[in-house]
Formats: C-alpha cells, structure tokens, sequence
C-alpha cells in the first residue's frame, strides 16, 4: 500500500480514536456535544494570553461577562488556581464607578488549610433570620449568604437544574426554581426558594389563575424553605415571560400545567392582586397556609410602589419576609433588546433606592434583602452586602461554573453546552454530578473571597463591612459608597441583636473548628 495511503489511514484512525474519547468523558459538554471540532475552543483559549497583544479583544473587554470574569469562575469552579498575575490590568482612575475597597491597618488573619481553624466549607450564615420578624412558624437563618437565583426548567435543560440542585446541597446553599414551577430534576437533596410566577405554573387552575390547593401539593411534595412570589425580573421588567413551544415538551407541560407543544406565556402582571394591599394580603394568606417566609422579587422602575409599600408596612404590620432586587443589567432570560437594555434600574441604583424608601420609613430591618443582578463576583458582592443586602443570589455566574461558555443562544434552544436547551444531543453532554461539584466549589470560593476580604477590613462577617469601607473613584476624586448612594451612617449594616448574633454564630464557628 503507498505511503500516503497509510498516511490517511493513520490521520483517520486517530480522529476517530479522538471522536470515541470526546464522545464518552464528561468533563467537558463541548467535546462530548462537539466531538473532535470542539478541541478548537480550548486551544483558542489556551493560547489566548500569549496572543493577548494581536486580538482584537482585552481581558476586560466582552460582554455580559468579561475574560476575565470568566476565567475567575471556571478556575474557581474546577479547583484550578483562580490568582492572576503580573498586576492588575485595570485602568483604575479611568474607569467610570471603580470600586476600591478600603482594607484595615490591622485585620483578621483568614485560617488557611493546616490551620486547626480551617473551614474548608466557607459557611457564611445570613446575618438575619428568614420570617424571624413575623414568627413564621418555619422561620430559619439561611446557612449561606450565597445562593443560586431563579432559573426555571424549561429554560434550562433538566440536567442543568439538577446540576444546580445538587451542587447547593453540596455547598450548603439554596436553590430558586425559578418561576416554571417544581420538577423532578429541583428533587435531588437541595433546599429550595418556590418562586411564583404571574402564569402560577405548578399552582394554576385550569383557567391559568392561583390555586391554593395545588399550592399546598406543591409545598408538601418538595424541600421548599420559603416562597418568592416575582413581580418581574431584570431580563425582561414589565413585559412577562415567554416560553417557546420548541421548549414546552410533555414533561415541562405536566410540570407547568399547560398544553404540550405550544407556546407558553406569564402575563406582566398578577391576577391574585392588584395593589400593595392586596398583595400584602396574599403574602399573609400564603405564609399562614404553611407557615413558610413569603417574599417578593422585582427589577426597579417607578418608586411610588416602594413608598406605598414601606408606609403600609409600617401602619400595618403587614410584610413581605424578604425582598430580592433585581438588576436591570441581570436575567438570564431571553428578551427584546430594548427591555434587556433600557428598562428597569441597574442594581446599585435600584436596591439603594428601595433601601432607602424603607429605611426612612423604619421598616428596613423588617425585611431580609436579597440582591441579584451580576453580583456574583467578591468585589460586587460586597459592596451588595455593605448596601444592606442580606444574601446574593447568582444566575449566569452560576450557568458559567456548570458549563455555559457565553455563547449567548439561549434564545434559540441550540445551547452547546447543554444547559440552556431542551435538545436531547446538546444535553447529553451535561453531566450532573460532575458539574454540581463545580457549582458547589465557585459558590464555597465565592464565600471564601467574600470572607476574606471582610477580614480584610476588620469584620468577622461580610454584612458587617460599613459603607464607608468602600470607596468610589471617578479620575482622580474618590468618594464613599455611602456618601455616592445617600446613606445614613447605620444604615447597610445589621441592626444590634443582628450583629451580635451573627458575631456569636461566627465566633463559634472558629472556636468549634
């Protein structure tokens, strides 16, 4: 046989060895979805920073999430080493809104592995309990002040969701349903926040209205800590939700009780009330069925809701136990480019206006805030916690450390790494107990960073860094984050017995370890 023949033959050979092999590991949804092309991908990204100065795009360039964003999540989420080198890269007296972060002179020294005090876990409990203010009967202080925000089955694929519902386990965390009601893939140990949607998928009557009775099913059937009832989200804010028939496959419309193959919308506003009173009400009805903390989500618009809100709170008594704010610039969620962009205030902005229409009617430390909206990294992240925020919840930093690769096609359903789609190819490549390792390891090196850069400045707990820890700079001017979002001096930071609680919890967890 020529030689060139045995040439082919062994190039041949070889690629369908390679083939075999991506087809049949799982580490990596790319190669197991793209056997053999998808190499491409990792020698592009393996080259990268050596060919930094010839493309055309920086580290800090690309949107929603950076370069290096990126490569902070996936190196986090595989146990790699997530520290970057050489400096920062970032242009830190010309970039608008730069976030400094004003360590202390004498801080707390962080226990490390080999250290008696080492917490391999990085458990860092809510600084309030969840439904502690109203007595629910099944009131908790939620274990981690990181937890995974709303993203329904339907829009992520079931191995995605089960990835997630398996890594919050791990992690110690919770996990939203997002607003596609409770499927078999959210039933894999972790705890669970039941969000409630203006279409009530998993508690809707035959004519798309709140059923009670399938409510109560819903909450006896799963590992539900507490409901969220969402008035609208980032993604899209005002305009409702939409679920393409591509999507809706019989299990989803069992899930969801809708008909299979079709088209599937949340209207933009609820039908089981209509103002603040009656959807105060409707949060009593739901927390006194089942004794669970009830509590709202919404992106911020118009304020007069917020105003109305706090000054009923305060004549009533009437609450919400928590309130997530979501940010214009977050959601996962397809939407038209206009609401993705110019609808709904981005989260600093948003959640310091709520926080303060609260706070000046004195009912701020009623409530537990939850803050959502590209706040999944440390330095973001405690700058939420230092605004008054309670807990974060993370989405699309979330999707990253189980896979996702940006690749921005979760509108079509053609996600290629399976976690944004209903595609049985494109899902096979997901494996769940694998990815929810990776999901549990960002959201403990997310608590990790978190705490130590409290230690950094002084505080045993990330909600007690002050506002006044962190500087804004524009050029050459710096200004505090309090004095930039208009803060009182308390305000932001845990009320006494809240301090002293979590300042006991966090003193016997190093004296335990």
């Amino acid at each position: 046989m020529p030689l060139w023949l045995w040439v082919i033959l062994g190039v041949v050979t070889f690629l369908i060895a390679v083939a075999i092999y991506d087809v049949s590991q799982r580490s990596r949804a790319i190669l197991r979805n793209f056997p053999i092309v998808g190499h491409l991908r990792y020698i592009f990204e393996m080259v990268g920073p050596e060919l930094r100065q010839y493309i055309v795009t920086g580290n800090d360039e690309e949107r929603p999430f950076s370069r290096d964003q990126r490569r902070w999540v996936y190196a986090s989420a595989k146990k790699q080493n997530n520290y970057f080198g050489f400096g920062s890269d970032n242009d830190m007296e010309q970039t608008p809104g730069y976030l400094i972060i004003r360590h202390a002179t004498f801080p707390i020294t962080t226990p490390h592995p080999g250290d008696p005090l080492y917490d391999p876990t990085y458990q860092i409990p809510c600084a309030k309990i969840l439904g502690g203010k109203r007595a629910r009967k099944h009131a908790f202080r939620p274990a981690s002040i990181v937890n995974t925000s709303a993203m329904s089955y339907g829009s992520l694929s079931g191995r995605a969701v089960e990835a997630i519902n398996r890594g919050v386990k791990l992690a110690g965390a919770m996990q939203n349903t997002g607003e596609g009601g409770i499927s078999d893939f959210h039933r894999s140990g972790g705890d669970l926040m039941w969000q409630i949607g203006t279409g009530y998928f998993g508690c809707r009557d035959q004519r798309g209205g709140f059923s009670m009775e399938r409510f109560r099913e819903a909450v006896a059937s799963a590992p539900v800590r507490c409901i969220e009832i969402k008035l609208s989200q980032g993604a899209k804010p005002g305009l409702g939700g939409l679920l393409p028939a591509a999507k809706v496959t019989p299990e989803i419309a069992r899930i969801r009780g809708v008909p299979v193959g079709k088209d599937v919308a949340s209207p933009a506003a609820h039908s089981a009330f209509n103002d603040v009173s009656s959807m105060l009400d409707f949060i009593e009805r739901l927390a006194d069925e089942t004794g669970l903390p009830v509590g709202i989500k919404s992106a911020v618009g118009e304020m007069a809701f917020w105003h109305e809100l706090a000054r009923q709170m305060r004549q009533s008594g009437r609450a919400p136990d928590f309130i997530t704010i979501d940010g214009g610039e977050g959601g996962t969620g397809a939407a038209p480019l206009v609401f993705s962009d110019h609808v709904a205030l981005p989260w600093k902005l948003g959640f310091s206006s709520v926080y303060r229409a609260l706070a000046e009617e004195g009912v701020h430390e009623d409530v537990v805030f939850i803050g959502s909206g590209k706040l999944g990294f440390p330095e973001t992240g405690l700058l939420a916690l230092s605004m008054g925020a309670d807990m974060i919840n993370v989405a699309r930093e979330a999707m990253l450390a189980i896979g996702c690769i940006q690749a921005q096609q979760c509108h079509t359903g053609n996600c290629p790494t399976g976690v944004a789609t209903q595609n049985r190819w494109l899902m096979r490549g997901l494996d769940p107990t694998l990815k929810a390792a990776r999901l549990a390891n960002y959201v403990v090196t997310l608590r990790k960073d978190l705490l130590q850069l409290a230690h950094a400045c002084g505080q045993v707990h990330p909600a007690l860094v002050p506002l006044d820890s962190i500087d804004i700079i524009e050029g050459l001017v710096r200004r505090s984050a309090r004095e930039v979002f208009g803060y009182q001096p308390v305000w932001g930071l845990p009320s006494d017995d809240d301090r002293a609680a979590i300042t006991a919890l966090m003193t016997e967890a190093r004296a335990a370890a």
